[in-house]
């Protein structure tokens, strides 16, 4: 392939310089010279943005302006990929997916529907347990408070359309249950045991490509700090009856479970994107950014599963300076 500009965008950036960088080194094995943008509602203060080759502010991801901005944006700029990193923009952005193909723009995004499903954790935990998906016991927080004496303390407690550690709880018994909450929540059996989040593939076709696993070794705000890539059969196995059971899936993705003592290996959070910890995968030899960029190109994707177990990653504080 020879050298060509290739114009890529980053959403809600925010941190994201790893990220970053692995479309960066994605762009050099495909012999492209890329340009890289990226936009936060204040992108002076985005580590990610001023990383960027070039930043701009956006309004919030729930603004009616949100996707027309990005529109007008990529249709300027000529911006061959848009990839998202937040959660509360997939859905949009999937909605506007082929206003953007018909400016020119390739939204790595699932289906607007599977988006839906896995932003409503308790209908996603039904429809995935169905499949043969392991997760652990779930309910509503209503539903549980009118049978509090058939479920086993402690208990876990999110927000049903939660994100990134968001309003998580755990209750030691009955007591440590509020008399309201802010926004509908939803209680699980509390796992105990490592914690993994596996890395998955989907090709434009629907097709399984890759899968790997890595161990949350320590974790700060919610993603992981030190980590170590394992190739597990039985992790493998999850993947496929998950992506089975949610077939609008494409793109990079992530989930995580715990492996239970008691319970076994439970699903538990599934991110329809690209992980916070995703630079590890990709320094396993995962080849995730490559396949969104020869994608939206119109070709195959070359993600597989020649990556290297064992590989650790230990994150540190790093800055930019202006």
């Amino acid at each position: 392939m020879n050298s060509q500009s290739y114009r890529l965008l980053f959403t809600s950036a925010g941190r994201r310089v790893g990220l970053i960088d692995c479309f960066r080194r994605a762009a050099g094995k495909l012999d492209l010279e890329i340009a890289v943008s990226a936009c936060d509602m204040n992108p002076e203060m985005s580590a990610a943005c001023q990383h960027a080759d070039s930043c701009f502010a956006v309004p919030a991801c729930t603004d009616a302006d949100y996707a027309e901005t990005l529109l007008d944006y990529c249709r300027t700029n000529r911006i061959a990929a848009l990839v998202p990193t937040i959660d509360t923009e997939l859905r949009v952005l999937a909605e506007r997916r082929e206003d953007f193909a018909a400016s020119g723009t390739y939204v790595h995004v699932s289906s607007p529907e599977v988006i839906a499903l896995v932003r409503d954790k308790n209908a996603c935990s039904d429809i995935i347990e169905q499949a043969g998906v392991p997760v652990p016991k779930t309910a509503l927080l209503e539903e549980v408070r009118e049978e509090l004496a058939s479920w086993d303390w402690p208990l876990f407690l999110k927000p049903v359309a939660g994100s990134a550690s968001r309003g998580i709880e755990i209750l030691r018994g009955p007591a440590d249950l509020r008399d309201t909450y802010p926004e509908p929540m939803l209680v699980q059996h509390y796992l105990q045991g490592p914690e993994y989040t596996i890395s998955a593939y989907i090709d434009g076709s629907g097709a399984l490509l890759s899968v790997v696993p890595h161990l949350r070794i320590g974790v700060r705000a919610g993603e992981v700090e030190k980590g170590r890539t394992e190739y597990n059969a039985a992790f493998e196995e999850i993947t496929r009856k998950l992506v089975s059971a949610l077939p609008g899936l494409r793109g990079a993705i992530c989930f995580q479970l715990i492996d239970d003592a008691r319970l076994g290996p439970c699903v538990f959070e599934i991110n329809a994107r690209f992980g916070g910890g995703y630079p590890l995968a990709d320094h396993a030899g995962a080849r995730y950014a490559e396949s969104v960029i020869l994608e939206s190109l119109g070709k195959p994707a070359c993600a597989d599963q020649n990556w290297r177990s064992g590989t650790l990653m230990l994150r540190y504080d790093a800055a930019i300076y202006r």
